[in-house]
């Protein structure tokens, strides 16, 4: 037993952490060990400690408040949907799901004009999966190692980074394959050549999986906290068609680098194809509530009009969610933050270059649009900083800096993620990118000759 709960807005920082480590689990954690931040409230790109303290969200917390805290618009749409209808049964028609529907077929590119709502991008890319195994009447995903789908048993099962392995073996009918950019690859091939040799490579699996059951394959559109890896130039379009020739469904994860966060509203965009099945989350609410959407083509679409689709959640086109949607992503069009997005990816990358032009420990840093990350080296040989799945010292330092200078932002193994709010500005980004100037001089003291 504990005592009565304070009022909101009385607790102070030790208070809600000591409560908070006690009777809550932390992701991806063990409990005794975290040092989490406590968080009071948030605006625009800023996020606010109990006793006043400010940090710049420089990671959109995951990659995933697109608009910045607390815009009007947004709040004033979920409350006014709550007090309208705050929740319908999945089997009913709601006003909020015919308008997010249409708006939604407005905005996402070619076919994928029919939508399935669940709570979040791991459970999208549940449906997407009985989705393409249901179409095709096959059962094999293909999926890279270099990505993240989620952490519910199937998405978990796709996602090829470390955190599936306490889940293993997992879902049957798993193919991975090796991405573009493997993990070590050598500097030097030009991106013509790195496209050829992996398409050349991912047919030959697919001949020795047999493409007669494969349904489906799955890719994150830019790879997101495996390396923030945009794909060469002509991959999508290679892939496309490779998986085209075979019947093959492509699945595009949109659920990290969709709506503007790569300076085009749906990243697939670059690559000028549209996939079978685009999967989207986080920017799609900005996060103020969760929401997700399988989005499907025509024929998929038509499939499902005259056989079950075989998916469902309590809490599928919930009603309250769907108008914070429709209200995000209005932002996002009216007040062109794909464009900023596009617009302060340029200034990002200049700030990059002068901060690796500086300092040693800079390996290579990369970005498109809003979506970067600097990566850290060890040597002047440039080794990376930690291997992979690995951990530095020097990383909890330079965490500790940030925190302590006003900067929030993910630090995955060796890297330090750059994935501020669409609504950044000019000045913000400077700012932003002072304060990892001088933290990186703790680096530089560790990089050996």
């Amino acid at each position: 037993m504990t005592n009565a709960t304070p009022s909101v807005g009385t607790m102070g920082s030790r208070e809600m952490i000591d409560a908070c480590m006690q009777h809550s689990l932390f992701s991806w954690s063990a409990t005794g060990k975290v040092d989490p931040m406590p968080i009071a409230r948030a605006e625009g790109i800023y996020l606010y400690g109990p006793e006043g303290q400010r940090w710049i969200d420089f990671n959109s917390q995951l990659m995933s408040v697109n608009i910045g805290h607390a815009h009007p618009k947004v709040v004033r749409a979920i409350q006014e949907q709550a007090a309208t209808l705050a929740y319908a049964y999945p089997g009913m028609a709601t006003e909020i799901r015919a308008r997010l529907s249409l708006r939604l077929a407005e905005l996402v590119p070619g076919n994928l004009n029919t939508f399935f709502y669940t709570l979040g991008g791991a459970e999208a890319n549940e449906n997407a999966i009985k989705a393409a195994r249901l179409y095709t009447g096959r059962n094999k995903i293909l999926v890279r190692y270099r990505s993240y789908h989620g952490a519910t048993n199937g998405a978990i099962s796709l996602t090829g980074d470390p955190r599936r392995w306490p889940t293993e073996p997992g879902m049957p009918g798993v193919v991975r394959v090796m991405d573009p950019h493997p993990y070590e690859f050598s500097f030097g091939h030009s991106e013509e050549e790195i496209v050829a040799n992996n398409l050349q490579y991912l047919e030959e699996v697919i001949q020795y999986e047999g493409p007669k059951h494969i349904a489906a394959m799955f890719i994150e559109t830019v790879t997101g906290t495996n390396g923030i890896l945009p794909p060469p130039k002509g991959y999508l379009k290679g892939l496309k068609a490779l998986l085209e020739k075979y019947g093959i469904l492509l699945v595009c994860d949109e659920v990290m680098c969709g709506w503007g966060r790569t300076g085009k509203l749906f990243a697939f965009e670059h690559g000028e194809i549209v996939p079978d099945i685009c999967t989207m989350a986080k920017g799609l609410t900005s996060s103020y509530l969760p929401l997700g959407v399988m989005a499907v083509s025509d024929p998929i679409a038509q499939h499902f009009r005259e056989n079950v689709f075989w998916g469902g959640l309590t809490y599928n086109a919930h009603p309250l969610c769907m108008g914070c949607a429709l209200a995000a992503i209005n932002v996002i069009v009216e007040e062109k933050l794909v464009e900023n997005s596009a617009r302060m990816g340029e200034l990002m990358r200049s700030h990059m270059e002068r901060i690796a032009a500086k300092h040693r420990c800079v390996r290579v840093h990369r970005n498109i649009g809003l979506f970067g990350l600097i990566e850290l080296r060890k040597n002047a040989a440039g080794d990376r900083l930690v291997p992979y799945a690995g951990s530095h010292p020097v990383m909890a330092q330079l965490g500790k800096f940030f925190r302590d200078n006003g900067l929030f932002t993910v630090l995955q193994w060796g890297t330090v993620m750059c994935n501020p709010p669409l609504s950044i500005n000019a000045a913000q980004l400077r700012e932003s990118f002072d304060i990892i100037d001088r933290g990186l001089d703790l680096v530089d003291s560790v990089v050996t000759d």
